[in-house]
């Protein structure tokens, strides 16, 4: 697939701010690390945008007019500490819940892959691609650049960090033709193919049903009842008028510390039970 020159590709900053109890900044490091290698290397050649991302160090503000990677436990977490849709400045934020992920046994390096890519590729999460099946009837398809093959198992290292693959622009045409490469790994082998465990947000255009999730087995479930809160997801089904802008990191702060002294508190009277 040609490549995008690098004159004509913008640099986007992004820091990287850990409010997780279940992960050290040191833990971070190397994933950062490994992401900005995925974006810089693999990612901006195919899709024309690159990435700075740097480490905010734990109870430091990230500069101004950055946008933000934000580790966190989980969905109830994003709620407690104003994480929701846009940093104080308006821009976008993507959010990776590690604790959900461990406890689930997957990778969180691989959702904050998956979260940086599909943030770099649709910031503004309203990005579709319309497939028309008839004169009034069609399907719009959710620009996501990481759903299709966001398994584990799709995903490949660098740097002994996994990562996720990603999907190249020709997976939305639909006159592709096999033997044209529409994912980095080469895993996929058709226009809007879905590995196993494979999703992407549909919306038909002549049923009036809203954003649906439509997944390898052809399932369809509504986006409602499946992202976690201040996730791309749910946010696709929200309209932008009801996102809600993060709080001041001062505030953020305060509230982590709040969030973990009851967590702390749990586990406490868990184990006087």
């Amino acid at each position: 697939m040609p490549q995008i020159p690098h004159a004509q590709i913008t640099t986007t900053q992004i820091s990287v701010i850990n409010e997780s109890t279940v992960l050290t900044d040191a833990d971070l490091n190397p994933v950062v690390a490994a992401l900005q290698q995925q974006v810089t290397n693999d990612f901006r050649p195919i899709w024309g945008t690159d990435a700075e991302l740097t480490m905010i160090p734990s109870g430091t503000q990230p500069p101004s007019g950055t946008w933000w990677l934000v580790i966190l436990d989980d969905s109830d977490q994003a709620g407690a500490l104003g994480y929701h849709d846009l940093t104080r400045d308006g821009l976008p934020i993507g959010k990776v819940f590690a604790a959900s992920d461990l406890k689930a046994g997957m990778s969180w390096s691989v959702t904050a892959s998956h979260e940086l890519l599909e943030m770099l590729a649709d910031p503004n999460i309203n990005l579709t691609v319309f497939v028309q099946s008839a004169n009034t009837a069609g399907t719009l398809y959710a620009y996501e650049v990481c759903d299709a093959c966001e398994d584990d198992g799709y995903g490949y290292k660098i740097n002994n960090v996994l990562v996720s693959d990603f999907v190249y622009p020709t997976w939305f045409e639909s006159f592709r033709t096999q033997g044209t490469q529409f994912d980095r790994m080469n895993q996929i082998q058709n226009p809007l193919q879905l590995l196993a465990n494979g999703y992407i947000g549909v919306f038909n255009v002549t049923d009036g049903s809203g954003w649906q999730q439509q997944t390898a087995e052809k399932h369809l479930t509504n986006l409602r009842h499946r992202g976690h809160v201040g996730s791309r997801r749910e946010r696709r089904s929200v309209p932008r008028q009801q996102w809600l802008a993060s709080l001041p990191q001062r505030k953020i702060t305060t509230n982590a510390q709040q969030y973990r002294q009851h967590l702390q508190a749990i586990l406490r009277r868990e184990e006087a039970a």
